[in-house]
């Protein structure tokens, strides 16, 4: 009964870290976590303002403006309906860039990936 114990107790001692690990979504970097700032700052936030009596409210004030101009940005890049300005090359045949400065070792279809079209 004893070993049983003992046994169980290691076993529980080996594995408890691997059930405690919390840690699921990528740490952010350094760079993150500036821009993350600097965003905030822009909204009105002033971390250096010393003023805790109101510093949830000015924080979650800060984080609606900057999550209100994201929807916003990523509504205006998801809208539906907008004039493409970009160019297509669609059903036009692809040609490879000859550079006269390097020969071609083999047969000719070897070369040129069209011949014999």
């Amino acid at each position: 009964m004893k070993s049983l114990t003992f046994v169980s107790i290691a076993v529980a001692a080996l594995f408890s870290p691997v059930l405690c690990f919390a840690q699921t979504a990528s740490p952010l970097t350094r760079a993150e976590v500036r821009a993350d700032l600097i965003r905030l700052e822009q909204a009105g936030y002033n971390p250096a303002s010393g003023d805790d009596l109101y510093y949830p409210a000015n924080i979650q004030d800060a984080e609606a403006k900057v999550a209100a101009e994201q929807a916003r940005q990523t509504g205006n890049d998801a809208a539906v309906g907008t004039a493409g300005t970009g160019t297509s090359a669609a059903g036009k045949r692809a040609t490879a860039p000859r550079d006269s400065s390097s020969s071609c070792v083999g047969p000719a279809s070897f070369c040129d990936i069209y011949y014999g079209e």
